[in-house]
């Protein structure tokens, strides 16, 4: 896992999403109604005796869909974020376990499995950590598991203890990090054994990015294992985070599992999604979902594989496009949390042959105050002398708009370069979006999503003055 994942603001993928819809629709795979319990993900996982897990958002779990989707289709949790050492301990001794906990109280209200992530890893550290001696440092780590595995103490099934230990490339080396750089090798064996004292029924893992198939970093942590192992340093399973490319699984991802598993570990596909470029062809979707299948099918060939979880439920929330422009759509539901075909393979590949329907949320939205006709969101993704940004505007009028055009006003000089999902021209500061040929049409309280890319000269507020078809929207 990288730094991404302290981003919380929606990925733009509106465009990309909207015909991802379209393209899945075109390989015959239709939006079905409300799940039948029997037949959903979670059910189909918890025969075979398997996790299916989902990273969450505990701030998200007010929303309707996302939350259906939560409950319904998963047997396990993770945290995103929430567990994380900035998330837990932002100053020395001092914790606060308010997100934590929110998503531990969901999954237990729920039933649901809870996997801890993470303890000590080099990204999301607090400043104060990386100005600390190596003496200081040291205790700083020791004390931070205890604190933290410790709160969680029997409610957690496994800890991604370290994360993210070994260096990118092919020399199969440590990453330089801060705990390498100051505590030298022994660093990770030291996390590992504080782990298990405050937490000793808990699984141990480490976990890591790049790894999925049989190359040098992953035999590295392979050797690093085996060495634990023999010397009886307690460490109970491998994660592999599966951040893959859409056809590119490697061949030999069971073989690469049975490895770690023949030497008495489990292991756990840990943080899956498969990312094509934007927006998607129907031919990527396709090969997606053969993806999926491919990865699902190689945790059930192992024995010891204890389970796949995704790295989100929706596209809409995924950190992907935020770190690799161009990029996204590698999650099973789309952004507007429409099953895709590798929800499909999933659950076919979980099943057995057995077709399952699938969950489609049926979100509530919110009444918007008297005579307001429409209520825009904006996203802006901002760096340096350039953006982008998701335009979103909700239909709140009593009847469906046929053919639309959003303007608004740039109040710094902003130019658009480029747009997805609408045709767009500015002229001056003022810029007008209109629909394309395909998404036109807006039910009553349903939303049209459209993005651009622009460079800004070092200022970039929100634009002003957002209209739909002439009416002036408000902003929420």
């Amino acid at each position: 896992m990288h730094p991404h994942r302290s981003r919380t603001r929606p990925a733009l993928l509106a465009g990309a999403l909207a015909l991802a819809t379209v393209a899945a629709v075109g390989l015959g795979f239709t939006r079905p109604g409300p799940a039948d319990a029997a037949t959903t993900l979670k059910a189909l996982a918890d025969a075979k005796g398997r996790d299916i897990g989902v990273a969450i958002d505990p701030n998200r779990l007010n929303e309707s869909a996302y939350r259906q989707l939560a409950d319904a289709e998963f047997n396990l949790v993770v945290a995103e974020n929430a567990m994380k050492w900035d998330a837990t301990e932002p100053n020395r001794r001092q914790f606060t376990f308010t997100q934590g906990d929110a998503v531990a109280s969901y999954a237990a209200a729920g039933g649901k499995r809870l996997y801890g992530h993470t303890l000590v890893w080099h990204s999301q550290l607090p400043g104060w950590v990386s100005g600390l001696s190596a003496t200081e440092l040291r205790q700083a780590m020791l004390d931070h598991i205890a604190g933290v595995a410790g709160h969680y103490r029997g409610k957690v099934v496994a800890w991604d203890v370290v994360n993210e230990a070994f260096a990118d490339g092919g020399s199969g080396g440590r990453r330089d990090s801060v705990f390498q750089q100051r505590l030298g090798d022994g660093w990770i064996e030291e996390a590992f054994r504080a782990a298990r004292a405050a937490d000793p029924a808990a699984k141990l893992c480490i976990n890591d990015y790049s790894t999925d198939g049989v190359n040098a970093k992953s035999t590295a942590i392979y050797n690093l294992v085996r060495d634990f192992k023999a010397r009886g340093v307690p460490i109970d399973c491998v994660g592999f985070q599966a951040h893959l490319i859409v056809g590119q699984v490697p061949g030999d991802l069971q073989s690469n599992l049975q490895r770690f598993a023949d030497l008495g570990v489990d292991v756990r596909i840990t943080e899956l999604d498969i990312r094509m470029p934007t927006p998607p062809s129907a031919a990527n979707l396709a090969t997606q979902a053969a993806d999926y299948r491919k990865v699902v099918t190689a945790c059930l060939a192992v024995t010891r594989c204890a389970g796949v979880t995704t790295w989100g439920i929706t596209d809409r929330y995924s950190w992907i496009p935020d770190v690799f422009p161009g990029q996204g759509a590698a999650l099973i539901w789309d952004e507007n949390y429409a099953p895709k075909p590798a929800y499909q393979a999933v659950a076919e590949a979980l099943g057995g042959g057995v077709t399952p329907t699938p969950t489609t949320p049926t979100p509530t939205p919110s009444t918007p105050p008297p005579g307001d006709g429409c209520t825009v969101t904006y996203v802006p993704n901002t760096w340096n002398t350039g953006f982008t940004a998701e335009v979103r505007v909700r239909n709140d009028g009593a009847t469906a708009v046929n053919g639309w055009t959003v303007g608004f006003t740039f109040g710094a000089g902003q130019r658009i370069t480029n747009a997805w999902n609408a045709t767009v021209t500015q002229s001056g500061s003022q810029v007008s979006a209109r629909n394309a040929s395909w998404n036109g049409t807006v039910p009553a309280g349903g939303t049209l999503s459209f993005g651009f890319q622009g460079t800004h000269g070092g200022s970039n507020p929100t634009p002003t003055g957002f209209t739909l078809n002439g009416s002036t929207c408000r902003t929420g």
